[in-house]
């Protein structure tokens, strides 16, 4: 079961990187701007896949208890449930509203919400991707680098997926920032064109 529950989850990630770079690159390589039409399929199914990774630890893994979903367990000398895992109800509620940020964000990924919501408002929605992005990248690095730090567990042998998830984000980030700066140049030298051409 965690087999699965980690597949769909990080193939989930991989695919909204993904939609992610598509734009940035094709920024610096045209011959890349056929493939900018795919960052909506790839979005989509990201969201998708996401959806199957928290139904599998809902049903496998929490079996549907809402109380264990935040960290809490079921103490029977106590007769009551205790707080033992105090990041993980966070990080799974970032994950619940990645997934439902996530899940508008595909709803409205088409032909037919663009044309209903109309240009300036579509673009505001689906601008929210890197709000998604953050979510998720959040969710998952409490997993991969805190979840099982825990003082009264042994500690565990390093995940491998550690280097590649911190080199994905990192990847991600370098490019949106890249791309951000080269958009930024071209209206700067614009601009300036602009102005010269005026005063002369």
């Amino acid at each position: 079961m965690h087999r699965w529950n980690r597949s769909f989850g990080d193939a989930s990630l991989v695919l909204v990187a993904v939609a992610m770079t598509i734009g940035p690159l094709a920024r610096f390589w045209p011959a890349l701007r056929r493939a900018v039409p795919w960052r909506r399929e790839l979005g989509v199914w990201g969201v998708v896949l996401m959806g199957v990774h928290t139904i599998i630890i809902f049903d496998g893994w929490l079996e549907w208890d809402l109380a264990r979903f935040i960290g809490l367990q079921f103490v029977p000398q106590l007769d009551r449930y205790v707080m033992v895992l105090h990041g993980f109800g966070l990080a799974n509620l970032l994950g619940i509203v990645a997934l439902l940020y996530g899940t508008v964000l595909a709803l409205t990924s088409n032909n037919f919400s663009q044309r209903l919501l109309g240009g300036a408002v579509w673009k505001f929605f689906q601008q929210g991707t890197y709000v998604l992005w953050m979510l998720i990248v959040l969710h998952t690095a409490y997993f991969l680098y805190l979840h099982f730090q825990d003082f009264h567990r042994p500690t565990p042998e390093p995940n491998w997926v550690q280097w590649p998830f911190a080199v994905l984000v990192l990847s991600v980030l370098i490019l949106q920032g890249a791309a951000s700066w080269k958009i930024w140049r071209a209206r700067r030298r614009g601009n300036s064109g602009g102005e010269a051409t005026v005063s002369a």
